[in-house]
């Protein structure tokens, strides 16, 4: 997989399809954000993600303040563990889109 690629499934379900990595970010991922204007309650399945790193975990940390500041609650299903581990060791892992208790984080 080589560039982001959010697949809207409808109902303010999106799907990441790409990894989550320096390699698949570019520019343009980092400032596009409408997809996160499909509405108020939003769910991102990271089930596909095969490959992330601390880029993926720095895009994710952005979808989350511009939810925010846009009063959508946004929240993530499937976290591959090793953006997990990441969000852990930087700290991320007491904020409920990262935490790893079953009623903050669902799995398929």
């Amino acid at each position: 997989m080589s560039k982001l690629n959010i697949v809207d499934q409808g109902s303010g379900q999106l799907l990441v399809d790409s990894d989550l990595t320096f390699h698949s970010i570019d520019g343009q991922a980092i400032s596009s954000l409408a997809f996160l204007r499909a509405g108020k309650d939003i769910m991102i399945d990271l089930s596909r993600v095969e490959n992330a790193d601390s880029a993926g975990l720095a895009l994710m940390i952005e979808w989350i303040k511009y939810a925010r500041g846009k009063r959508i609650v946004l929240r993530f299903k499937n976290i591959p563990e090793q953006l997990l581990t990441l969000a852990k060791l930087s700290g991320f892992d007491h904020s409920s889109h990262f935490g790893i208790r079953p009623d903050l984080t669902e799995t398929a």
